[in-house]
């Protein structure tokens, strides 16, 4: 049997130091046995998104050196940007690809969650199918709060870590660490400097308040361009379909006066996910068939 293929992406909270970016992704590079098939850097949400494929040995190795380089570059306490976070390393999903099942990411976001917390002295919860407490499986909850209430939130018994110290590390908060399925990360950028507008949108249109299934979303400012942005992750696209987010979002924007701008996709996106639409429908700001999870893991040598 072939060896099972597993995606890492790990998100992490930097996105205008293009040197300590290009450190993080030369780590990767470094390691035998994965390939970095995508990074994504966004400088209003200040966070970046490495998409990485392999065995799991070779992926527990690099995300132990994504740490190390994290630790030594990053610092949170004089960080800022939009998007939520509670770690340098924020959060560290695997997704099982060809002849990997859910058992085999699970187990390793276990290993590795540990020798994260071994290693570095960084606090480590575990999210969705490797979560222990089921409390936190969603990763929203988690990280609410976020760094600067860290402390506060670690001092409570429910939430002390899974692993490692009872106290967020200096400089690197915590770390999240899981094993999930395929999602897709998707923005839809409004011609609006209006947040509550985009605010009001994702309060529609997320799962939690009763909107679309599995839609997960947040009214975000990009004050590097003067506009707002509904961002999401869409944690089951085989049931709310990207099509049917953006024409939602879309029409809300339109009772507001407000046009849609454009979308995005951050990172690799699975084929299917594309199904029933067209680019020019979702107005993808810059996307090409290299945005392609197959496409690229093909590229890489990989058989999907």
């Amino acid at each position: 049997m072939s060896v099972p293929l597993i995606e890492c992406v790990p998100n992490i909270s930097e996105a205008r130091r293009e040197h300590v970016i290009d450190r993080l992704a030369d780590e990767v590079r470094g390691i035998e046995g994965v390939s970095l098939l995508d990074r994504s850097s966004d400088v209003s949400h200040n966070r970046s998104v490495f998409t990485i494929a392999g065995t799991a040995a070779a992926l527990s190795d690099a995300v132990l050196g994504l740490v190390s380089v994290a630790l030594e570059t990053i610092d949170l306490r004089v960080h800022d940007g939009v998007h939520p976070r509670v770690g340098a390393v924020d959060v560290v999903p695997f997704v099982p690809l060809a002849n990997a099942t859910m058992a085999d990411c699970v187990d390793l976001a276990r290993r590795v969650g540990r020798q994260i917390a071994d290693r570095f002295g960084v606090p480590v919860y575990l999210y969705e199918h490797a979560a222990v407490d089921p409390a936190r499986r969603r990763l929203p909850d988690i990280r609410r709060g976020e760094f600067e209430g860290l402390a506060a939130k670690m001092s409570r018994p429910e939430w002390r870590p899974d692993f490692g110290p009872a106290h967020p590390h200096a400089t690197a908060g915590a770390t999240v660490v899981g094993a999930r399925e395929i999602l897709v990360a998707y923005n839809v950028n409004l011609a609006t400097g209006r947040l509550e507008v985009a605010r009001r949108i994702a309060s529609l249109i997320r799962e939690r308040d009763g909107g679309l299934p599995g839609v997960r979303a947040l009214g975000l400012s990009l004050p590097h361009r003067g506009i707002v942005q509904v961002s999401m992750n869409l944690v089951d696209h085989r049931t709310t379909a990207l099509r049917v987010v953006f024409d939602r979002i879309a029409a809300e924007a339109a009772r507001e006066g407000v046009d849609v701008l454009e979308s995005e996709i951050v990172g690799l996106v699975p084929s299917a996910a594309l199904a029933g639409t067209t680019p020019g429908h979702l107005r993808l700001s810059g996307f090409s068939a290299d945005q392609v999870l197959e496409e690229r893991l093909r590229a890489a040598g990989f058989q999907v």
